[in-house]
């Protein structure tokens, strides 16, 4: 498979809910519009910030399928579809690939757990199998899904298993084994870094392309980060850097869950995400305006 490389944000959507917890596909139109005006360059859905486990299968694909409709062209669109159960994935992946999705990706499976790397090729090679047109990503976050492997390891072993793996998304902290994913066959996977707060030390690396919540609602203070980086301005790039830690600090003690706490911020903007789902708790009103009153004063939110 040829593999596309990515140069730019990639954003994690929220799930836009209504008040009753249902889904409200009505707003993922604008949110699509929302996005190509920021920047970003495509949309990575029913993930970790999309709430994507605590979604149904149904709910899953109702989601994938507005995404499709409502994108505007030259926003790509990756569909998470990692479950704790292979035949949903699998059912998710081949639904990916039926919509016209650009690309799918996977978690491992977060309750019983793979063997090792080989045990997790074998998984991810099932997944991929249902989609063989789509290129495959695996989604790395043992903060959330407790498969700690060196994801270099993954690419060896890989491979030669999967013929549609693209690469990986990177959301984690070990950026030695995330700069050999870079290197490793000369470079020849796109890996995705995954933590925003790190950025600029991905940069460094050589990351290209990243994938984050934040760039939801922050995307051109990043742009901006990038665009110094590029120009060799490295203590504006760090400047930059420092301000989104400290409003993702911000949003972290804000109340309410983090994730909750980014989908409040979504209104200001224009796209209404509504509410989260339990175990999630959200901020009260008070707090969320508290919160919003705060990002204001740094500048970070795009307009």
């Amino acid at each position: 498979m040829n593999i596309r490389k990515t140069n730019g944000l990639i954003a994690a959507p929220f799930t836009p809910l209504l008040a009753d917890g249902s889904l409200n596909l009505d707003a993922i139109p604008g949110y699509a519009g929302h996005l190509q005006r920021i920047g970003v360059v495509g949309a990575f859905i029913c993930g970790t910030t999309g709430e994507g486990a605590s979604l149904t299968l149904d709910e899953r694909r109702r989601i994938a399928e507005r995404w499709m409709a409502a994108t505007p062209a030259g926003l790509r669109v990756i569909v998470h579809v990692g479950h704790t159960c292979l035949d949903d994935a699998r059912e998710l992946a081949a639904h990916a690939q039926a919509i016209g999705a650009d690309s799918i990706a996977a978690l491992a499976p977060y309750f019983f757990k793979p063997d090792g790397v080989a045990g997790l090729v074998e998984w991810c090679a099932q997944v991929a199998a249902a989609a063989p047109k789509l290129p495959f990503y695996y989604y790395h976050m043992p903060s959330m899904t407790g498969c700690h492997v060196a994801v270099a390891d993954f690419l060896a072993a890989a491979g030669p298993r999967i013929p549609s793996l693209a690469g990986i998304k990177y959301t984690f902290e070990d950026l030695e084994d995330f700069a050999q994913c870079l290197r490793y066959d000369g470079g020849r996977y796109d890996v995705l870094f995954g933590r925003d707060e790190l950025l600029h030390s991905a940069l460094k690396l050589g990351a290209r392309g990243a994938v984050g919540s934040t760039y939801n609602f922050a995307a051109p203070l990043y742009q901006r980060l990038i665009a110094a980086y590029a120009r060799g301005d490295d203590a504006t790039a760090l400047a930059l850097q420092a301000r989104a830690v400290e409003m993702i600090q911000i949003c972290v003690n804000g109340g309410g869950h983090p994730i909750a706490a980014f989908k409040s911020l979504m209104r200001r903007l224009g796209v209404d995400c509504g509410r989260t789902r339990l175990p999630l708790t959200d901020p009260t009103g008070e707090q969320a305006a508290a919160l919003l009153a705060r990002l204001e004063g740094l500048d970070c939110l795009a307009v």
